[in-house]
């Protein structure tokens, strides 16, 4: 669906969402991510001399999400190792201290989780972006990391053979900033040279993609799929994914994406439609 839009201009730029806009997810994939990490985690610990079973890490890692919740609601985000930091620190109590050695393993183990219960790339992701490519426009990726970092998605998506299509990719642990704060899309403006107008993105969350981008003055197209989510996920009001769509406050009808579309593929003609040559 587009709205009538009475702004249209050039578009330059388009930025993509990654979770359930261009990798889907499984049913029940959320949670044995978690349970691979805790596993992983468990066993690094132990190979380093550190007995810990893997309950422990799991309550643990409850706990250090309980504390990144805190954080991200002010949308800041943390670096990677300040995860692991949070994470021992609600492990040990400070009882046994973080080692520089042992940083290197279990960030391995911390994201090794991901490649052992992989999401699937959108199966119109490929032809989208060669598309746009090919079109002349820049392709970008902002990305609210959760559990997985930055780097971790960067190397899954060049694994999967698609940053050769990406300009750009701005990761929220990377940069200290959190969708929907305007900055964060700023960013892909600064480094690419373009203005805010003159950039679309797409993405599956209303609060964090379509108000966070109207708000910072680029368009918004909601990608609104059913298929590649993990319903499970959705449907525990304690995960991730079921807390990261919560409005906090807004009114799904005071949203309004500049169009809206259940497939990747319908993004040509909506592109088409949005731009003014």
């Amino acid at each position: 669906m587009l709205r009538k839009d009475r702004h249209k201009s050039c578009v330059k730029t388009v930025t993509f969402d990654i979770w359930e806009t261009l990798l889907f997810e499984r049913d029940g994939s959320s949670a044995r991510r978690s349970s691979a990490r805790c596993r992983n985690l468990a066993n690094v610990l132990r190979k380093l001399g550190v007995e810990v079973s893997v309950e422990k890490v799991d309550f643990a890692l409850k706990k250090t999400i309980s504390s990144l919740l805190k954080i991200w609601d002010t949308n800041r985000d943390v670096a990677h190792l300040q995860q692991i930091q949070l994470l021992m620190k609600h492990l040990f109590e400070d009882s046994v201290p973080l080692k520089e050695e042992w940083i290197g393993a279990l960030s391995s183990a911390y994201v090794s989780a991901l490649f052992e219960v992989p999401p699937y790339l959108n199966p119109d992701a490929c032809e989208v972006l060669r598309w746009l490519k090919n079109q002349g426009k820049y392709v970008g990726i902002i990305c609210n990391t959760g559990l997985t970092p930055g780097f971790g998605l960067r190397r899954f998506l060049e694994r999967e053979g698609v940053v050769k299509y990406i300009d750009v990719m701005i990761f929220s642990d990377e940069v200290g900033i959190r969708k929907p704060d305007p900055r964060i899309f700023h960013l892909v403006s600064e480094r690419l040279k373009v203005k805010p107008c003159e950039v679309i993105h797409v993405g599956d969350n209303l609060r964090s993609d379509v108000w966070g981008a109207k708000n910072a003055g680029l368009k918004a197209v909601y990608f609104l799929c059913e298929a590649g989510r993990d319903k499970m996920a959705e449907s525990d009001s304690t995960s991730l994914v079921s807390l990261s769509r919560k409005l906090d406050g807004l009114r799904e009808e005071d949203i309004v994406p500049d169009a809206t579309i259940s497939s990747l593929a319908m993004l040509k003609k909506v592109i088409e439609k949005l731009t003014v040559a």
